[in-house]
């Protein structure tokens, strides 16, 4: 009996420490402001939540930054224990388990104040440039809209480079998360007053904390997470943390309704 709660004990102790034994190894990637980056404050405003929730359920943790991909596949081959944010996904749900929602990204429109753009003008939107970066997915209807040759998709790099083709009117809209939009405009230098944020969400989605299902503590690491989190919520810090990487009134307005 005595080796057996031996053994229990050292197993309770492996499953609060990472893959590598001291602590919980975190991966994420960069140029995704304000939600991560390695210039931001705190990392980015859910590097900020996913490590106040870490310090929530007393786990100790370090952070990588790496390409998202080469971060997404280590991560998958173990070694690192989790990495974020990621949205659901059919595929990926069959190699990670996921974390409570970190945020609710909501997908808005963004055009030009003097060529505004809603959501239900889409469809008659014919000819109409849309803007997204190279590698970003489209939403279901979007991409419907852009086969049929009503949308015209241009790709560059980034969002950032969108909301400058945006002010140049080389693009007519642009979509993204209502956090990255309103970042991405910022970067332009111009006046707010100049852009058009669309008063109707196109979609909602929950971004997450996700560990590869391969681990044997992984639904023991989600859970420590996930209580942690919970609690972060609880005490009003997830709210106070959130608004304060957001200035834009829009953006504090969304926030108040969707953060709970």
């Amino acid at each position: 009996m005595k080796g057996f709660w031996n053994r229990t004990l050292l197993l309770s102790l492996a499953v609060c420490f990472g893959a590598h034994g001291t602590e919980l190894q975190l991966v994420t990637g960069d140029d995704y402001a304000p939600l991560t980056g390695r210039a931001l404050s705190g990392g980015g405003m859910l590097t900020a939540v996913v490590q106040a929730a870490l310090d929530r359920s007393g786990t100790a943790s370090s952070l990588a930054w790496q390409p998202w991909k080469r971060g997404y596949m280590m991560t998958l081959r173990g070694e690192y224990d989790a990495t974020y944010p990621y949205i659901r996904a059919k595929q990926r749900e069959q190699a990670f388990l996921y974390s409570a929602p970190l945020y609710v990204s909501e997908q808005h429109l963004f055009s030009r104040a003097t060529d505004a753009v809603e959501v239900d003008e889409l469809a008659g939107s014919s000819g109409r440039r849309l803007c997204l970066p190279l590698g970003w997915q489209l939403p279901v209807a979007v991409q419907s809209l852009v086969d049929q040759g009503v949308l015209v998709r241009h790709s560059p790099r980034g969002l950032n480079e969108c909301a400058l083709l945006l002010l140049l009117g080389r693009d007519d809209f642009f979509l993204a998360d209502l956090q990255l939009g309103l970042h991405a405009l910022q970067s332009t230098g111009a006046a707010r007053s100049r852009f058009h944020v669309s008063g109707s969400v196109l979609s909602r989605q929950t971004m997450h904390l996700i560990v590869p299902r391969s681990r044997p503590d992984a639904a023991q690491l989600i859970e420590s997470f996930d209580r942690g989190l919970q609690a972060l919520r609880e005490s009003g810090d997830y709210q106070r943390l959130i608004e304060s990487f957001t200035s834009d009134e829009v953006s504090r307005r969304q926030l108040t309704t969707t953060a709970q």
